[in-house]
Formats: C-alpha cells, structure tokens, sequence
C-alpha cells in the first residue's frame, strides 16, 4: 500500500489485510466440500443446498455468538490459535440442540491494526474446529478499527447455518415425566464467566504467565483451555440406534451457568433437581473459587462447573446414551429426573433468557 495513501495516514492497512487472506486461504479450504461453491474472497459464500429436497420438512437452524472478555488472555499472552474453536464451540455448538446438522459458518474479525500472522492464527483455530464439526467455513470479514481499539486489540464472532428434518427437531415439547437429565462433561471453562475469572485474578495479583500448583501449569495454559467440541459426538448419539430415538432435548451450558440453561429445554409445569453429588468440578473452578473465598454453589449462575452439555433422554435409553458418548470419548452420567409433580418452586431457577419453561436446582455437595 502507498504511503502516501490517505487511508494508510488514517491506519487502515489494506495491504497487511490482503496478506492475512492470503495466510489463512489453506486452512479455509480444508473445510470446504463439494457442497461450497466458490473460494476465498468471494463477497458472498456460497453453499448447494440441494441435498434439501430430500427432507420431508427442512427446517434451517441458525445461531450466532463470539467469545466474550476470554479474548483478553488469548491477547495478553499472544496466543491465538485456539480461540478460534472457542468460537466454533459457543455458535455451532448451539445448532445441534435442536438436532440439527451444522451446514456452514462465517466470521467476524474486528482489530485494531491488522497483523497477518495473528489473524491467520485465528482463522486457522476457527477453520480446524469447523472441520471437526462437518461445518463448512465460506466466508468471514476482518474490519480495521483504528482509534477504536488498541493495535493488539481484537474481537472475534460467528454465524453458522445448520439444517434438520421438521419432525426431528428436539425441545422441550418431546420431554415426558421419568425422562433423565444426563450431564455431558466440560472442558473447563470454556468461554463463559471470564470476567469473573479476570477479576478473581487481578485481585489476587496473579498474571497469567503464573505458575499454579494446584493446576500443573500456568494460570494461562489453564484458562486457554478451549471449549470441547460437542456437535460431531451428539449427531453420533442421535443416529445411534439404541439411543437416538430416546433423546428428547439438548442444552449447551453457556452463558446463564447450569440450572438456567437446563429450564430452557424442559416443558412447563416440569422440575428437575440435579444432584451435585454425581460429579465433582473440576480443579480449575475449585482454585479460582478459593481464591474468590466464594462457596462453589455461588458460581453455579456463572460458570459450567465440569457440565458442558445436557441430555434430556427416556429413562431406558440413558445407559445407551452414556455408552454412545462415551464411545466419542465423552463422559456423561446421571444427574437428575424429570418431574411434573406438583410442588413449591421456591429456590428453582425459572424463566432464564426470556424462555417459559421448566424449573431447575442444584441440591446436595459436590463430590470430592
């Protein structure tokens, strides 16, 4: 680009922006199947759809999130590759609830000066994760804000398409009395609560280049831990022919924490007490909670606590369900049964994100 380029003098680099595309062009690739028409750089991607015509009933499923303030570590320690499936986890990872199969996603990069190597490094944990999904990558955008944010500052976000059968769609409508809560392990932290982490740390005076003890590594490592990928083992339990069909809804543990995403999924009417004492978090959230000299059970709002997922399934299909994710490698185990009892719901998480539905607690401890 010429120096003598006005949008040069105002920091825009459009030089440094072609070279990232030209960086991260591979990784995309990798992701694209017969069904992604067109390469890199298109103003739009473009995906055949055709296969469509062979539903019944197709119904596009779609969702769209980013990362929240975890970027803020990725940056301090300028490490870059795996918030990319961080990204991946929070926005595909929300189609397949409704037992959708993820089709494509596209990104949003906003940083303040454009580096290419950085923002391939992005690019290419995006593009990796998307690949272990069946997600195709077509498309994304990489947005120079100068002035804006800082020349290491960046955010990224996401929105993928997915496709699923009319009459297999899974919610809260499928959910009968007797039904089993199974509770699908974390990663850690995946990308939620992190500015409470942050304001743990800082007043602890920890950085993250730190060693822990306690963790077996540095405070960093730990928190860039990046969020377990959960939509290639839950479309294998869903074709599962001992389990599929008694599989009656799903919940992505995300921002809002345990009870509250686990109501969302579950009818009106309808409760369940999860019981803490069929797990034990893991050790990433005992140390930052001692720290905090806050109880576990007042993160339970913020944080997964070791549950990244929830499997609402009929009670003769649990012990199948355990084994088909335990096949993906995935631990999950029994946490709670649904009930339609008439009861006080004192206590109860209820309503979260705007949602009518049933009402959820934790009771018992946590399991040492």
């Amino acid at each position: 680009m010429s120096t003598n380029s006005p949008y040069a003098a105002a920091g825009v680099d459009t030089a440094a922006g072609d070279l990232a595309v030209e960086l991260m062009k591979e990784a995309v690739a990798r992701t694209h199947g017969t069904n992604v028409l067109g390469g890199v750089g298109g103003f739009a991607g473009l995906y055949d759809v055709s296969f469509l015509t062979k539903f019944q009933r197709p119904l596009l499923a779609t969702s769209t999130d980013g990362v929240g303030t975890k970027i803020a570590i990725a940056q301090a320690l300028d490490v870059h590759d795996t918030i990319g499936q961080d990204l991946v986890g929070m926005v595909v990872d929300d189609i397949v609830v409704v037992g959708a199969k993820p089709l494509f996603m596209t990104d949003y990069i906003a940083c303040g000066k454009v580096v290419p190597a950085r923002i391939a490094a992005i690019v290419a944990g995006i593009a990796r994760a998307a690949a272990e999904t069946g997600t195709a990558l077509v498309g994304g955008e990489t947005a120079e804000h100068p002035g804006l944010l800082g020349p290491d500052d960046y955010d990224v976000a996401g929105a993928a398409v997915g496709a699923v059968e009319a009459d297999r769609v899974l919610g809260a409508d499928r959910v009968r009395e007797g039904d089993v809560v199974l509770a699908i392990e974390s990663s850690g932290l995946h990308s939620n609560g992190f500015s409470l982490v942050r304001h743990i740390l800082a007043g602890a005076g920890i950085a993250y280049t730190d060693a822990s003890a306690d963790l077996g590594t540095t405070w960093g490592e730990a928190l860039l831990e990046p969020t377990r990928l959960y939509t290639t083992p839950i479309l294998d339990l869903l074709d599962d022919p001992a389990a599929g069909a008694g599989v009656h809804s799903l919940s992505h543990v995300t921002g809002g924490g345990i009870a509250a995403n686990l109501a969302r999924v579950l009818p009106q009417g309808s409760w369940v007490e999860l019981d803490r004492g069929t797990w034990s978090p893991q050790p990433v959230f005992r140390v930052l909670a001692d720290l905090a000299g806050t109880p576990l059970t007042e993160t339970e709002g913020t944080w997964n606590l070791g549950i990244g997922f929830f499997a609402v399934v009929d009670a003769a299909s649990a012990d199948a369900a355990i084994a088909a994710l335990g096949r993906s490698g995935i631990p999950a185990w029994r946490t709670g049964t649904v009930s339609f009892a008439p009861r006080d719901f004192a206590g109860f998480e209820q309503g979260a994100k705007g949602v009518d539905g049933g009402a959820v607690r934790l009771v018992g401890a946590y399991r040492d």
